[in-house]
């Protein structure tokens, strides 16, 4: 069986990856190859003309109104199993390599929406020219590559194609692509103005004149793959956020036809457990030294320094000069209200973060929190920081430090109001640190409540916020007063296993046959 992927990230090479999808895109295709599948991924050239490269073929491909010529590339990375394909065009890698470009809130998604329609635009031409081998799966990911399936069904150029079995993976329902119809050039009509397509299947429901790339994947893929099972349950259900739900986003009713159809899959992501970190002598000194040194380099980016680096490295000489013998809690993701909604609800005079801190603060415990992105968000948690003496928030991303925080931290804290999946608390299991969670979506599916880790739960954000609170008071009290039970929630979150091996089983059982 041949599988060819689409989207937009890819961890398997070099700056492709900005959330869990890249992940998911790295490390499934292998654990497919092993099961005996030939797997293709492909994604748009960011900027990746130092690696090593043959190349597979030019296709032009007709998109707004003039004809483009992509370049399709086959990279040497890595080992070999999983074929990684590239698409080089100019509009890919305008952006000094980034995957995204965020664009003002009065167009979202335009530039990219753009980007990634001439993306799967191209798809579909190297698959017509046979410059892609013709797979028997063609498996889409997020809205980045739903356009594929739209062009497939719709455009006549590619009839062959049409009963191509397809498969759609929801890895964020939260961020749907959407764009009008027509009357601007990040439009569908502006795309493909020769495109006859059935408006009623593609439209968004809170916004007929626009199109929505999710709305139309789950609507023409023969499978709807979630990426947990829990999470697969919750989009049937409209989004309640006044309630702290987050469901359907205004797609429950198809996914709900979906589900009468036996189209919805709700199989969890997975894990590498082959990943070696060699031990150090001093790991929080290790630590210090990669967030002073990744503060250095952000620092340098601009010509001005910013409060949240000179608060945030104020803090560290703190931690260094100071050190204290209290739990280190962690915490890693990007900053969105999707992670930190109830860190920031009001509590007492203040907010729930702030309880939390006060009660580490009584144990002598640490808080670092690690993420950059909602610039609103950003603001909030450095101001926290400056009240909170126990608190370092670094706004960014490294790599190594989100390393030595899974390998040293006592408590992982992802208290985040929706989870499709979640990866970041699979490594901290990994590591050996167990997680205080919401208990919605993957999280739901991969913490047991005094088992392997902690979680709480609520029907309204007040209540959510308290359930929090007493939650993190309750590990704190038996880190310091039970340790025998302690340890062993230690020792289960450790022996977890979300294999990729098994679940790359289901993929083939359940979504591909």
């Amino acid at each position: 069986m041949h599988v060819l992927m689409v989207a937009a990230e890819n961890d398997a090479l070099p700056n492709a990856k900005v959330g869990g999808v890249a992940d998911v895109l790295r490390d499934c295709p292998n654990a497919l190859a092993e099961q005996g599948l030939t797997v293709d991924v492909v994604i748009p050239d960011y900027g990746f003309s130092t690696l090593e490269r043959t190349q597979l073929g030019t296709v032009e491909v007709p998109f707004a109104g003039r004809i483009h010529v992509v370049q399709v590339w086959q990279l040497h990375v890595g080992q070999q199993q999983v074929r990684q394909i590239v698409l080089s065009h100019s509009l890919f890698s305008q952006h000094n390599g980034a995957v995204y470009c965020n664009d003002n809130g009065d167009k979202p998604f335009s530039t990219d929406a753009t980007k990634f329609a001439l993306f799967n635009a191209s798809v579909c031409e190297a698959l017509l020219q046979g410059v892609i081998g013709r797979p028997d799966v063609l498996h889409l990911h997020d809205w980045h590559s739903a356009c594929v399936a739209v062009l497939l069904k719709f455009d006549r150029r590619f009839v062959s194609f049409s009963s191509l079995r397809t498969v759609y993976t929801v890895h964020n329902i939260a961020l749907q692509g959407i764009r009008p119809f027509k009357g601007d050039e990040s439009s569908l009509e502006a795309w493909f103005p020769s495109l006859s397509y059935n408006g009623e299947l593609l439209c968004d429901p809170r916004y007929p004149h626009c199109f929505n790339p999710m709305r139309s994947a789950i609507n023409l893929a023969d499978k709807v793959h979630l990426v947990s099972p829990t999470y697969a349950s919750e989009v049937l259900l409209p989004s309640e956020p006044e309630n702290g739900f987050f469901g359907g986003e205004g797609l429950e009713h198809d996914l709900q036809n979906a589900q009468r159809n036996n189209k919805v899959v709700g199989i969890l992501n997975g894990c590498e457990y082959n990943m070696h970190i060699e031990p150090s002598t001093n790991q929080l000194a290790d630590l210090y030294s990669e967030i002073e040194r990744a503060l250095f380099v952000w620092i340098a980016k601009e010509a001005q320094l910013q409060s949240s680096f000179y608060i945030a490295h104020q803090r560290l000489l703190q931690f260094i000069n100071q050190p204290v013998t209290g739990p280190l809690v962690t915490s890693v993701g990007r900053l969105t209200d999707q992670k930190v909604l109830l860190l920031r609800q009001p509590f007492k005079s203040q907010q729930v973060l702030d309880e939390l801190c006060e009660m580490l603060s009584e144990q002598q415990g640490r808080m670092i929190i690690l993420g950059s992105g909602d610039a609103r968000l950003e603001h909030i948690m450095t101001a926290a920081m400056a009240r909170n003496s126990n608190l370092l928030f670094l706004k960014g991303y490294g790599h190594n430090i989100g390393e030595l925080l899974y390998e040293i931290g006592d408590l992982f804290l992802m208290p985040s109001s929706f989870e499709p999946c979640g990866i970041s608390q699979m490594l901290a299991m990994r590591a050996g640190q167990p997680c205080l969670v919401h208990q919605v979506g993957g999280l739901n599916d991969t913490i047991s409540h005094l088992e392997n880790g902690f979680s709480f739960s609520g029907d309204s954000l007040q209540t959510q916020s308290q359930a929090l609170i007493s939650c993190f008071e309750a590990a704190l009290t038996m880190k310091s007063k039970q340790p025998k039970q302690w340890a062993e929630i230690v020792k289960n979150a450790a022996a977890a296993r979300f294999t990729w091996s098994q679940i790359a089983k289901d993929y083939i059982g359940k979504l591909y046959i």
